[in-house]
């Protein structure tokens, strides 16, 4: 089968193109071809059939790079959008897509390099929780969940130090939360107007970015009075420009890396 391989901030996707459902797609294919060692190598693996003219261009599935369903990924779907534009399906700049979260529009503007595009998703509205003071210890001041179509635990935490163990605590909190959840540490800085973030995703583990997390963070600081309408999220794969109102709206860079001929067993 052809993959494409994109990224959008170094939270990387494998896009399969299967207008007409022909192709069986599994948990046991989507690790396959996730795993780094042994496979291509993603966080997670887009599964991309037809769609309805009239209501939206392709239908997304998403599986994570243990198997999992996740119902919505912000760079996923950019990068989603990147290959169905490349490969003529869409004429673009805006690609409608349905997810298990629901319809999201995605507008890809050039940025004057073959292989890279500006991707604006409409991630629909934020839904944040009460505070949940179950999760505080010395690290943490506040917590709150945020629904973006996909769970988060948002942790507040007064900076991101080496002294916070993400993966520890990822692991920890999903055991506890049923179906699990993404988790991310925010902090305010390091400019105005801006936060930093690390994420540890469900499914997956320590990614470079997420963007469903990036909108999910801006939403719970902003409740907290650490953001304001307009915020920069970074991460360890760069910056996300989100934008808060009745739907987030988020501003990546993604990327085209290649096109791969793939051998399943």
């Amino acid at each position: 089968m052809q993959l494409t391989k994109h990224h959008g901030l170094g939270n990387d996707f494998l896009v399969l193109i299967d207008l007409d459902a022909a192709e069986s797609v599994t948990p046991t294919l989507a690790r396959a071809v996730c795993d780094r060692h042994t496979g291509v190598g993603a966080d997670g693996l887009l599964h991309v059939t037809g769609g309805r003219a009239s209501e939206h261009d392709v239908t997304m599935a998403l599986y994570n790079a243990d198997g999992g369903r996740a119902e919505m990924s912000g760079n996923g779907i950019s990068c989603l959008a990147q290959a169905v534009v490349r490969a003529g399906i869409v004429n673009g700049p805006n690609v409608v897509v349905q997810t298990d979260a629901g319809l999201r529009t995605v507008t890809l503007e050039p940025t004057g390099h073959a292989q890279s595009d500006r991707a604006t998703v409409d991630m629909g509205p934020a839904k944040v929780g009460d505070d949940e003071t179950e999760w505080l210890d010395d690290h943490v001041l506040r917590a709150a969940r945020v629904d973006v179509g996909n769970p988060h635990l948002v942790l507040h935490a007064p900076r991101l130090d080496a002294d916070i163990d993400l993966v520890a605590r990822g692991l920890s909190i999903n055991e506890l939360v049923p179906d699990g959840i993404n988790v991310e540490l925010v902090a305010p800085g390091p400019g105005d107007g801006e936060l930093t973030m690390r994420v540890y995703e469900r499914g997956v583990g320590l990614t470079e970015a997420c963007g469903t997390g990036a909108c999910a963070v801006a939403a719970a600081a902003q409740r907290w009075g650490l953001a304001e309408k307009r915020v920069t999220v970074r991460q360890p794969g760069g910056p996300a420009d989100i934008v808060l109102g009745d739907t987030i709206e988020m501003t990546v860079p993604v990327v085209f890396v290649a096109t791969i001929e793939y051998a399943a067993w």
